[in-house]
């Protein structure tokens, strides 16, 4: 019984430094893995032609949005379960765990049946290029049908987040991506008697590793996450839990699809120009998840302990988590941002870049980049607002930020000014956020932080 005191206090009592690194360090190493499949996985196809890479980067929103609704909903069940367990109300957070792994089987059924359908169409809404749409239709339907290792996946993973046992899933994170580095030159370009599968390779890839860590998360969940009880014997849906995992997660889910949404648009623009230019995006998001996944695996680490010691009463352990969260989100974008400035061409020499796409894509990497200045800042503190139950307002950060600044600059600077001035949108929206971020923290600092009555901790 004592040991479960201790687990069930370990948000609330260990030095908030020691706490949040040993909760997040795992989350960072494990994403920066998820950062080099992603990475690796473009390197292979970038190898098969300039169309494949164009169709998978072309593909990236759709990607994007199956994260978006199963991350979504995870951070929903996340905060909520965490503040459960600070409040110790255990049966609640147990409830909590069911209803949300149903509700990630629910969104998996319902992507593979939309995803499967639409595939075609959405290519050919955005190209006319037959070997773009044919490539782009096999990988997005592979992706979606297949989907239940990520929504799954996630789904756990948030769970084992919630009682602060985040280094299980560094293990299953990093043997997922392991896996899929491993099969992905085999199955694209046909190793060891395999066959030649190209793009359709890729995808298989990434399901077999999404299934590889779903399986390893089930088996940590059921051995090592004893604070909650997730078995689903007699379970019956809750609406009430349900709408409480909603209330937090669907700003999330919003928020994160708006990405696939900006995403989209600019493709759109980027394909005025060329397929080269869309390309160029493309491999942008994967190199900059080279420095923004350790900053979400920060997240990871920091939204239970914000959330516990709200529901806990502890104020001074939730200010001094989102000083030392900040201070370290920074620091990490300001090596990304020195990197992107001092290598660009090698950065784009990984991808096979032809001459054009170099002449496009340095001064493109260098541009965006600067928005690396202020996104950890803004991260951090869309995280905070969602621990404390106030996912709308990172909602619309996300909204003022990706649609009413990235694509209308965007479209505008396009069509005054050409493809080179397209890239400082991205720089522009950011500052946009800081000051709106800024503000709305200001106000939920004075209306749920200040006022809590500092409680005594055990």
């Amino acid at each position: 019984m004592e040991q479960r005191t201790q687990q069930e206090n370990k948000m609330g009592i260990l030095p908030v430094p020691k706490l949040l690194i040993s909760m997040s360090l795992p989350m960072m190493i494990s994403m920066l893995v998820q950062a080099l499949y992603n990475v690796v996985d473009s390197v292979f196809v970038a190898q098969i032609s300039e169309d494949a890479l164009t169709a998978v980067s072309l593909a990236f929103p759709v990607q994007t949005l199956l994260i978006a609704i199963a991350a979504g909903t995870g951070v929903g069940i996340n905060a909520l379960t965490s503040r459960y367990l600070g409040q110790k109300e255990f049966e609640k957070a147990n409830q909590v765990a069911r209803n949300g792994i149903f509700l990630a089987m629910i969104s998996f059924l319902i992507v593979a049946i939309v995803g499967g359908s639409l595939a075609h169409v959405f290519f050919t809404f955005q190209t006319d290029n037959p070997v773009i749409v044919n490539y782009g239709t096999q990988y997005m339907r592979i992706i979606s049908v297949a989907s239940i290792g990520i929504f799954m996946q996630i789904t756990f993973e948030r769970l084992m987040q919630s009682t602060g046992k985040t280094f299980y899933n560094m293990i299953t994170q990093g043997l997922g991506a392991i896996t899929n580095i491993i099969l992905d030159p085999i199955l694209i370009f046909g190793l060891f008697g395999f066959p030649r599968l190209e793009v359709i390779g890729a995808a298989v890839a990434t399901i077999i590793g999404q299934l590889i860590a779903l399986f390893l998360s089930i088996y940590f969940n059921h051995a090592k996450n004893k604070e909650l009880d997730i078995r689903m014997r007699g379970f019956r849906p809750n609406p009430h839990i349900i709408a409480e995992i909603y209330e937090i997660g669907i700003p999330s889910i919003i928020m994160q699809s708006i990405g696939s949404v900006m995403v989209f648009g600019m493709n759109k623009i980027l394909l005025l120009f060329s397929s080269t230019a869309a390309a160029v995006f493309g491999v942008y998001f994967k190199l900059q998840s080279f420095v923004f996944m350790p900053v979400f695996g920060l997240n990871n680490g920091m939204i239970p302990i914000i959330a516990y010691n709200f529901g806990a009463g502890h104020k001074k352990r939730i200010t001094d988590t989102i000083r030392l969260s900040v201070i370290i989100a920074v620091g990490i974008m300001l090596i990304g941002l020195l990197i992107f400035q001092i290598c660009p061409f090698a950065l784009l020499r990984l991808f096979d870049a032809s001459d054009n796409m170099l002449e496009i894509g340095v001064p493109a990497l260098r541009i965006i980049s600067l928005s690396f200045i202020f996104a950890g800042y803004c991260i951090i503190i869309g995280s905070v607002f969602q621990a404390l139950g106030n996912g709308v307002y990172s909602l619309i950060v996300s909204v003022a930020r990706q649609l009413l600044v990235i694509l209308p600059v965007a479209y505008i600077f396009a069509t005054v000014f050409g493809l080179h001035m397209i890239w400082w949108a991205i720089p522009i929206a950011e500052i946009v956020s800081v000051l709106l971020s800024s503000l709305l923290f200001k106000r939920i600092n004075r209306l749920k932080i200040k006022p809590i009555k500092e409680v005594e901790q055990i």
